[in-house]
């Protein structure tokens, strides 16, 4: 009962004997974070890490940040001004080339740097998703630089300029079967999405139809580069279209894993899935 009482008493003084609410109220903090990380729902961990709970060695995911908001941010200011540009919203065009700068530093970069970082902690599925699109980014920034040589490759040998090869079959079309694999990748990661939360199945619904859409508008392109120009401004349009309901999708789920980040006093729910649709691994036990 002594050291009870002595015990307490040391908790309320600092080292010199004298009171300390402001060490006191800190060493609460710490024991109240440290009880939250380890007591942390599956719904609150599929928010936080886009991916359902894993059992990984260690103790790295109470030691570093979530890097799932970094990946986020480098998708959404990359993909959402393009989504835009592709719509020709305010006169904007171009397949979004005054845009390559952020495709490139914040699309490609943070994306590939919350991928490896979610790798780190052992979370596979969002670190699989992040590093692809951060590959994405930088590739799609590669084909707008005219040093890659990407559509300047395609020009005829008399072209006054690099930019003719822009309207060539092979261009369109060779572009279009990396736009279709993109949507193949996508598809697959849809699959797999149905075990994290709606509004992340939402994304990869939305981003399919847009690689799809995108797909098609290059291949008309592709096949009768004038003829066609009317179809696939509108597929690309649409394209851009589903891509706008992906960004949504994604600033939305951003602006939830942020409100959970800091323990703001209202949270917003993003239809947890992980709990519905049960891993194998967990019914074969429950079994």
């Amino acid at each position: 009962m002594a050291s009870t009482e002595h015990s307490e008493v040391s908790a309320k003084q600092n080292g010199n004997g004298v009171y300390d609410p402001e060490s006191n109220r800190m060493e609460a903090l710490k024991q109240f974070r440290s009880a939250a990380s380890v007591s942390m729902s599956p719904e609150l961990f599929e928010k936080l890490y886009l991916s359902p709970p894993t059992v990984v060695k260690g103790e790295l995911r109470k030691t570093f940040g979530n890097p799932t908001p970094i990946a986020l941010v480098g998708f959404l200011l990359a993909f959402t001004p393009l989504t835009c540009d592709l719509m020709a919203w305010r006169g904007a065009g171009g397949s979004g080339a005054a845009s390559n700068g952020p495709y490139v530093f914040m699309g490609g970069l943070l994306m590939v740097i919350g991928g490896v970082l979610e790798w780190v902690l052992g979370n596979s599925f969002s670190s699989i998703v992040f590093c692809s699109f951060g590959g994405f980014w930088f590739s799609y920034g590669a084909t707008l630089i005219p040093a890659f040589a990407a559509y300047a490759s395609y020009a005829p040998a008399d072209a006054k300029s690099g930019a003719e090869g822009l309207t060539t079959t092979g261009f369109n079309a060779s572009l279009g079967f990396w736009l279709v694999f993109m949507g193949v990748l996508t598809t697959i990661f849809l699959v797999c999405s149905l075990r994290t939360n709606v509004v992340f199945v939402t994304i990869f619904f939305s981003l399919q139809l847009c690689f799809y859409l995108l797909t098609a508008g290059f291949w008309a392109l592709a096949r009768d580069f004038t003829g066609n120009a009317d179809l696939a401004n509108k597929l690309i349009v649409g394209g851009g279209a589903c891509g706008f309901v992906c960004c949504m999708a994604g600033w939305y789920i951003f602006i939830a894993i942020m409100l959970a980040i800091v323990d703001f006093p209202i949270q917003i729910p993003v239809g947890d899935l992980s709990t519905v649709i049960r891993g194998k691994s967990e019914r074969e036990h429950s079994d």
